[in-house]
């Protein structure tokens, strides 16, 4: 298994957010959990993080901004 910092691809990953707004990686291959939706690529890690960079400026929960 590759380190988290590999960017081997070993499977496809996808970025997910709550209604939260809170963004997450998640393994393509287990579906989308309960709570969750897909926004953004799919693909290499390093893809997905780049997008969760860019668009989860603010790391509060919706909740909790004013």
């Amino acid at each position: 298994m590759a380190d988290d910092d590999d960017d081997t691809t070993y499977w496809d990953w996808m970025v997910l957010i709550n209604d939260e707004g809170e963004h997450s990686l998640w393994p393509a291959v287990n579906g989308i959990p309960a709570g969750w939706r897909a926004v953004g690529p799919t693909g290499p890690k390093s893809a997905c993080l780049a997008y969760v960079e860019e668009h989860w400026t603010d790391m509060r929960p919706r909740s909790l901004r004013g």
